[in-house]
């Protein structure tokens, strides 16, 4: 009797363990089920807030469409703006709550965060940040609307694009277009070249023979035909700016003179000078290639007329010729050249002589030069010359006249423009917009023998003010998922 008893109190025992344990393990299941659970709910949750955040940032590049300067939603006022998002039953989700970031002077680089939220769990929020901008003439190191050849000691970091043919016998660190499929290249006689082709040895062959890649010059490639960039447009962007000048900015009428000197400063000041006369060449120093408004481009004297503070919109015109130099500091500044109405007898050139330069290189430091025709570096330009700016002729080119070299006769000696036919270095940090062919080296080695054109990256997006855009349509720059 007694071992019965001990045999039951045994199983009851095991009963109360088994028991117990498959409590535990269903209590656990039962835990495990409900955070499996509210974790995919938790997860369906944050991925409808995410949609909410996009949907946010759809709105509001659909909004600059439509307003490209407005970047307070139409309301006129600072955010934050709350939107309600509907589903396609006109039933309510949730919010996006927008935070616009304008650009900065100058810039089209505008930042948007979106945040969204649900209704069925307002805790649970998304942000996603977003950089929209329209792209500028300022996305090349280079572009131009005709034929262009880069000889020899060029080396290029930037993208490079011409409407026409391009000969490109240096180096070229960034991929090299152009708008022609193929075309008779005006330096020599022959047969129709590719739209961009090199003579570095060996040379190209001509079409239809297959293109080689040739990375040892085109690094990053080349491509032709692309479609053509518009210079056309800008002649009604620098009379715009001319009025922007006279509003906000700083407006310089007829000298009355030959032009202005404008020297810039570290401390948010410019000097301005009146240009009273020009260096006069030597007899033998001469036009002899027939350039449109040759000289020597290099002043003999001015006079000052006054010290004056950058601009609140950055646009400095001058409707005249104007020389420029110096250095800035934390500054955006444009500086154009024209006279209106237009006129090729009239148009105005920019030049750059002596060094113009940035303090910064991170994009803090931006120069526009805009001319309604040329920008020149003169005769007596520094033999090592630094040009921190982003460069645009619209009507002319961008570069040097041609300086003959001295030469001699039997009979006669004759200095030509010598010493200053040759220099040494031009160093540029920017890039170049030419509507003419592009030059500041000729094939006689006169001219600066290196030429060094960096591209700055910085200006994609965030050009000098008011400079020239390639596009109407704001582009997205990027895009990234905040944490909440």
């Amino acid at each position: 009797m007694i071992y019965q008893n001990r045999k039951k109190g045994i199983a009851l025992i095991n009963v109360i363990i088994f028991g117990t344990i498959a409590t535990v393990i269903v209590i656990g299941l039962v835990s495990w089920f409900g955070v499996t659970l509210r974790g995919s709910r938790n997860v369906i949750l944050r991925e409808k807030a995410f949609q909410v955040a996009e949907a946010g940032t759809d709105y509001y590049r659909w909004h600059l469409a439509h307003a490209p300067s407005d970047f307070q939603d139409g309301t006129g006022e600072e955010g934050p703006y709350v939107h309600e998002f509907f589903n396609s039953e006109n039933e309510k989700i949730g919010e996006f709550t927008l935070n616009i970031i304008p650009p900065p002077l100058g810039s089209t680089l505008v930042t948007i965060e979106s945040t969204g939220t649900i209704v069925e769990d307002p805790d649970i929020s998304r942000t996603i940040r977003t950089q929209l901008a329209i792209p500028s003439f300022a996305r090349y190191a280079f572009v131009a609307d005709a034929d262009m050849r880069f000889g020899e000691g060029t080396e290029v970091y930037g993208p490079i694009h011409s409407n026409g043919g391009i000969r490109f016998d240096g180096l070229a660190h960034n991929v090299v277009t152009s708008s022609r499929e193929s075309y008779d290249d005006p330096d020599h006689s022959g047969a129709y070249e590719f739209g961009v082709h090199t003579h570095i040895s060996p040379t190209d062959p001509n079409p239809p023979n297959s293109l080689p890649d040739r990375f040892d010059v085109f690094e990053a490639g080349r491509q032709f035909p692309v479609p053509a960039v518009d210079f056309v447009g800008m002649i009604s962007d620098l009379s715009l700016m001319r009025t922007k000048a006279q509003e906000d900015g700083k407006y310089f009428a007829d000298s009355g003179a030959l032009g202005y000197r404008i020297v810039l400063k570290t401390n948010d000041t410019y000097d301005v000078y009146r240009v009273k006369s020009l260096v006069s060449p030597d007899s033998s120093c001469n036009n002899i290639n027939g350039d449109s408004d040759w000289g020597t481009w290099s002043i003999k004297s001015d006079k000052k007329i006054g010290t004056y503070d950058n601009p609140d919109n950055g646009i400095i015109f001058f409707e005249d010729h104007v020389w420029v130099e110096g250095q800035i500091n934390t500054a955006r500044i444009t500086i154009a050249a024209g006279r209106f109405p237009d006129t090729p007898s009239t148009r105005r050139n920019i030049i750059v002589n002596n060094d113009l330069l940035y303090t910064n290189y991170n994009g803090q430091d931006t120069i526009g030069l805009i001319a309604q025709k040329n920008i020149n570096t003169g005769l007596v330009s520094d033999d090592n010359l630094q040009i921190d700016a982003a460069l645009l002729a619209q009507n002319g080119r961008v570069g040097r006249h041609y300086y003959r070299p001295s030469w001699t006769y039997w009979w006669w000696n004759m200095p030509g423009c010598s010493p200053y036919d040759e220099r040494s270095t031009l160093t540029l940090f920017g890039m170049i917009g030419s509507k003419q062919r592009y030059g500041f080296a000729w094939s006689d080695g006169t001219g600066y023998n290196i030429r060094n054109i960096n591209y700055d990256a910085n200006l994609l997006y965030a050009p000098p003010p008011n400079f020239p855009l390639t596009s109407e349509q704001y582009e997205t720059v990027t895009w990234e998922e905040l944490e909440n």
